[in-house]
């Protein structure tokens, strides 16, 4: 399978170790990801607040340069913000003619015209919906025997559009947490706010969240998660949100597509664990027990 890929800005940067791992287990299971060229940042979360209009434009942008690439594919985001900028825009510009306009008159400049007849397409949804777990589980070559992790999917992929699952309940990572031979946590803090952006401007309410969630996943081995706002929230300032709510036991942070390249036999360093800041001995012994055999071979 084919699929035009968007990294965005976090996945070339702070969460590198997020782009690299999808890119890897997505060739692992088969699949051909093609970078959309020329591609802009969609956003974030920070320019809808300046303009309204550009929050819509960047998005489009790229949705467009991904049509003349590659005509009809669907267009594979990782990043959960970067998810719902782009998808926002193909949903809102269906009953907007005013957007539709707007939206051409911007793309002009660059001698474009808003057209974009595949969709936009979160990891999650790929990977349960067109791999399925099954597929997944043939290509588990170290199952993750022993390991608990508490699937964190955060707010954005599934609010305000629930294209793949329920934003309430979510369960989309369970059955590829199933296919690696690991268990899901079941838990009440799965599709909860992490904070956001609320980290930089309102530290107190976002460590108060963070808290919340790394207290609920105290019975799990890791939190595996698809958004990078999410990871660092929950990963970098876990020790001030400890502080701060009285949590001691610390919480690996690890993105999934990390525990699903162990799964399917790939190194440690292949998936850039030595990024992470989270990691506890019991974590270790069960990831590199299923990634020692396979630490010599070429990832």
């Amino acid at each position: 399978m084919m699929y035009a890929y968007y990294p965005g800005c976090s996945l070339t940067e702070s969460a590198s170790e997020f782009d690299v791992s999808t890119r890897l287990v997505m060739a692992g299971l088969g699949s051909d990801l093609r970078e959309i060229e020329d591609w802009t940042c969609c956003g974030a979360s920070a320019v809808d607040s300046v303009s309204r209009l550009l929050s819509y434009s960047l998005p489009a942008r790229n949705l467009v340069l991904s049509q003349q690439q590659m005509p009809g594919a669907d267009v594979l985001v990782p990043c959960s913000a970067c998810y719902l900028n782009h998808l926002r825009v193909t949903q809102e510009v269906q009953h907007d003619k005013e957007l539709a306009v707007q939206l051409d008159e911007i793309l002009d400049i660059e001698g474009m015209h808003y057209e974009f007849t595949g969709r936009v397409r979160h990891l999650l949804d790929v990977l349960l919906n067109d791999f399925g777990e099954d597929n997944i589980r043939q290509s588990v070559s170290h199952p993750m025997e022993g390991l608990v992790i508490a699937p964190y999917y955060g707010c954005q992929i599934l609010r305000p559009y629930p294209v793949f699952d329920d934003p309430e309940r979510p369960c989309s990572m369970e059955p590829i947490i199933r296919a690696m031979g690991a268990r899901s946590l079941d838990w009440d803090q799965a599709g909860k706010c992490c904070g956001a952006s609320l980290m930089a401007t309102k530290r107190k309410a976002a460590l108060v969240s963070v808290n919340r969630i790394l207290d609920a996943a105290a019975d799990a081995d890791v939190i595996a998660t698809v958004c990078p706002m999410c990871q660092m929230n929950l990963e970098a300032y876990q020790r001030e949100a400890s502080r701060a709510g009285g949590h001691r036991q610390e919480v690996p942070v690890l993105y999934l597509p990390q525990i699903m390249g162990l799964a399917m036999g790939m190194s440690a360093s292949a998936m850039r664990l030595g990024t992470n800041l989270t990691m506890t001995t019991r974590l270790e012994e069960i990831l590199f027990a299923g990634a020692a055999a396979a630490a010599t071979e070429p990832a």
